[in-house]
């Protein structure tokens, strides 16, 4: 390949990057809630957490693990008696890593060993984004097939779309709202929506 095409590809892709980094912004994507799992250790004490965490709430009749809410960043965690963390509230992965990494010290500070470098697990990124349009639920429901939707307006307001690549849900709105679920990452929200905006597009519907 001559070096004047490779430069011709190099300004197409860069364009197109461009114009996918464009369509993000403009639709304001925006994460909502990441939810992420560790272990942290062996096995808890969920009685002496609950002793020594300031706020901490365990009721092991109502629900078998130990709730502790954090503030800086903002985030729940669910403490199982395992050695399993679920973390969730957090509004961007980078949080989810310090405010657990923050968690495995306030364990070290009581006596309570964790694993070193616990592997993090991303289970659900959930994303809300506005087209800036209001939509026909009706002949959307039809055009993208209604094997691969749900909607039954009497019961909710929203569209359900299953996209298979991204593994994700689409909950789409008249007004134009979209909450996207089930993402492992920031991308697999902003690829959603991008699925939904072609699709929507390409039926001369948006």
């Amino acid at each position: 390949m001559s070096e004047s095409n490779i430069k011709i590809e190099n300004v197409v892709a860069s364009t197109e990057l461009a114009e996918e980094s464009k369509n993000m912004s403009e639709y304001n994507i925006k994460i909502e809630n990441v939810v992420a799992s560790t272990k942290l250790a062996e096995e808890f004490d969920l009685i002496k957490i609950e002793a020594e965490f300031e706020g901490a709430e365990y009721n092991k009749q109502k629900f078998p693990g130990l709730v502790y809410r954090v503030t800086d960043p903002k985030a729940a965690f669910l403490v199982f008696t395992s050695g399993k963390v679920v973390c969730t509230g957090a509004k961007n992965v980078a949080d989810v890593h310090i405010v657990i990494g923050n968690m495995a010290k306030k364990l070290n500070g009581i006596g309570i060993e964790t694993i070193a470098d616990p592997e993090i697990t991303v289970q659900n990124i959930v994303a809300s984004a506005d087209l800036h349009a209001t939509l026909n639920l009706n002949a959307i429901a039809i055009g993208l097939g209604l094997e691969n939707i749900e909607y039954e307006p009497e019961q909710f307001p929203g569209l359900v779309y299953r996209i298979a690549d991204p593994k994700v849900v689409v909950l789409i709105f008249s007004s134009g709202k979209l909450v996207v679920t089930g993402g492992k990452s920031p991308a697999h929200c902003d690829q959603g929506v991008e699925v939904v905006r072609q699709q929507l597009d390409n039926m001369g519907l948006l």
